[in-house]
């Protein structure tokens, strides 16, 4: 047993976000009472997935505890990529939606890539254009992918030291592995980024003072691989008939963790949080609050 043994910090993402929109509220209601008007989030919907409509039903209820509203667009599962772009330039010129979210995935037949950069960057609070990862990444104005942001938001809640520490991504997606690796970059930690196909994956995982699970494989990443005293972020959740499992197995990690987040309710809370603060930020951009 580690010097860590039953104190390991538990990174709560749910209570964390739950405070966040507290200090959300306020911001709303200051944007009304300076330019009359409510930050609209519009959410786009493509096809019939249980799943999908469930992330963005949760994500309507967020924008309605802080004030917010929110417009769901439900296109069918034969949308065309010319029909989905055509709502997504509606939604651009539209003067009074904020952000744009676009329900990932999109049928087979879209394509999601340029759908995805069509959405106008001062309206991306998803963080899901190439223009918006490439203004984050040189350390321009941009909003973050909402999953890897909202995990640096977590990060910071906790005090979480990350300047000069070694952390290991584990995963390359778009929008989670490749924007939480220039993330951690920028915030000075030495960043590896490892993936499914990675050699010698365990040998990688020990190193790491931060491990960031987001490869999208239940547990592959052992507990035997956790170095004592690393952060533990497991941005993976795969359904479970007791609930549910991350990237990492997380047996007996609070012997092993300085700190880790738990699955359910650490880093999911925090990518709808994220979603909604940056729909704030934008909205008080367009009303010329700083």
């Amino acid at each position: 047993m580690t010097e860590y043994a039953k104190t390991a910090l538990i990174l709560d993402g749910k209570a964390t976000a739950k405070a966040s929109e507290k200090a959300l509220a306020k911001r709303v209601a200051a944007i009304k009472q300076k330019s009359g008007s409510t930050p609209i989030l519009a959410t786009i919907l493509v096809g019939d997935d249980p799943a999908s409509a469930t992330y963005v039903r949760m994500k309507g209820n967020a924008c309605q505890r802080i004030g917010m509203e929110s417009i769901r667009v439900a296109m069918s599962e034969d949308t065309t990529t010319e029909e989905l772009l055509a709502k997504i330039d509606e939604l651009n010129q539209n003067p009074d939606v904020h952000g744009i979210l676009l329900q990932h995935p999109v049928p087979d037949q879209i394509d999601e890539r340029a759908c995805f950069d069509r959405i106008a960057l001062a309206k991306d609070v998803d963080g899901v254009t190439c223009l918006g990862f490439g203004r984050m990444s040189m350390g321009e104005h941009a909003y973050g992918s909402a999953t890897p942001k909202g995990i640096m938001h977590l990060l910071a809640a906790y005090d979480v030291e990350l300047s000069g520490k070694h952390a290991v991504v584990v995963g390359r997606s778009a929008i989670l592995g490749k924007p939480m690796a220039m993330m951690l970059l920028n915030a000075n930690c030495t960043v590896t980024i490892c993936h499914s196909k990675t050699r010698d994956l365990a040998q990688h995982v020990m190193q790491a003072d931060i491990i960031v699970g987001a490869v999208g494989v239940p547990e592959l990443i052992k507990t035997s691989w956790i170095k004592s005293g690393a952060v533990v972020v497991d941005a993976g959740f795969h359904p479970t008939e007791s609930g549910g499992v991350g990237d990492v197995n997380l047996a007996r990690v609070d012997e092993l963790a300085r700190a880790y987040t738990p699955v359910p309710g650490g880093v999911g809370p925090m990518t709808i949080n994220t979603l909604i603060r940056q729909t704030v930020e934008a909205a008080e951009r367009a009303v010329g609050i700083s």
